[in-house]
């Protein structure tokens, strides 16, 4: 089971809080992150850290998009460098 698939059955969230600092997670995981994240959508408080991978600006892209379904969201950390 990937990460994302995990976060995806926590469907009432409200916090969450990942500092996956280098840990080689390129555009894939980035697309199971985002399918993850997008399925919280009771998140208030999103902590994402991700310094010292290999996303990407299409990985960053995927981010945002399973971001944007969290419409609740009023606080986010995201830390890509």
């Amino acid at each position: 089971m990937y990460l994302g698939e995990g976060i995806s059955k926590c469907v009432t969230l409200t916090s969450l809080h990942l500092d996956l600092n280098h840990n080689s997670i390129g555009e894939n995981g980035a697309k199971y992150l985002r399918e993850g994240i997008s399925k919280c959508v009771t998140l208030i408080s999103l902590n994402l850290y991700l310094y010292g991978n290999s996303i990407g600006e299409n990985g960053a892209n995927h981010l945002g998009e399973g971001i944007s379904k969290c419409v609740t969201l009023t606080s986010l950390n995201l830390n890509l460098s």
